[in-house]
């Protein structure tokens, strides 16, 4: 579930299923979507956090093994054109472990804010299934060459290693991260700013977003219809819990 609450004239997104780790559902997708949209050209900013010790850890696998990929894949393509939709600042309070599509959803925030807490990892290669959140694009548009290797490594990357590589931008302490999320929209956003402006300007170019999500979702295609997509989603269900 998602809880949306307001605060000093910014809307806080919390992903609340921290039993779950915050695995984002087929409806948790759909509602976060519908969510950044409805405040996105209302409030001063929005603010995307978790509970628990995970800020989401990805897709949430159980529900999706045995869905089509594709359309799986388009549920989170539509949570990233959404938050490329709007006209105000769109800040990712990254409290714990962010894995794969939501991880790759962070990377088209305007900026990313961590604690020590923090974690990005990106498991989708060595499960047989393909990136998504026009992560293609994004990712090196953020870290460079070094975009490759963090994909085919399945890296995990602590909150240092996160900051050094350019995914997060600060990292904080954990009881001043909403609060700093929150001084960073009204330090964007006071009166007299032309922040809406440059957020046009300065964001990733929707038809080059909208390239990358036409060619994530042919990737899915072919991880589906080869069955390694399938094959790794049954490994990790199936996996022993420690």
């Amino acid at each position: 579930m998602i809880e949306v609450t307001e605060r000093d004239q910014v809307t806080v997104i919390t992903l609340a299923r921290p039993e779950k780790l915050n695995a984002l559902t087929a409806g948790m997708r759909r509602d976060l979507a519908a969510a950044i949209r409805e405040h996105g050209g209302s409030a001063r900013g929005i603010v995307v956090t978790g509970t628990g010790r995970a800020f989401s850890a990805g897709e949430d696998i159980h529900e999706a093994a045995g869905k089509s990929l594709v359309e799986e894949v388009a549920l989170f393509h539509d949570m990233t054109r959404a938050v490329l939709e709007t006209q105000v600042p769109v800040v990712a309070a990254v409290n714990g472990l962010a894995v794969g599509g939501a991880a790759e959803w962070t990377l088209c925030f305007d900026t990313r804010i961590g604690t020590p807490a923090a974690e990005y990892f990106f498991p989708e290669n060595h499960i047989g299934l393909s990136i998504s959140n026009a992560a293609g694009y994004l990712l090196p548009r953020l870290v460079g060459a070094k975009a490759l290797r963090l994909v085919l490594d399945s890296t995990r990357m602590t909150a240092e290693q996160a900051l050094a590589t350019g995914l997060l931008d600060e990292i904080v302490a954990p009881e001043t991260l909403l609060d700093t999320a929150l001084e960073r929209v009204h330090h964007w956003t006071r009166p007299g700013t032309a922040t809406a402006v440059h957020l046009g300007l300065l964001r990733p170019p929707v038809d080059e977003v909208e390239r990358a999500f036409a060619k994530e979702t042919e990737a899915a295609k072919q991880v589906e219809e080869s069955g390694i997509a399938q094959a790794g989603m049954s490994r990790f269900v199936n996996r022993p819990r420690r």
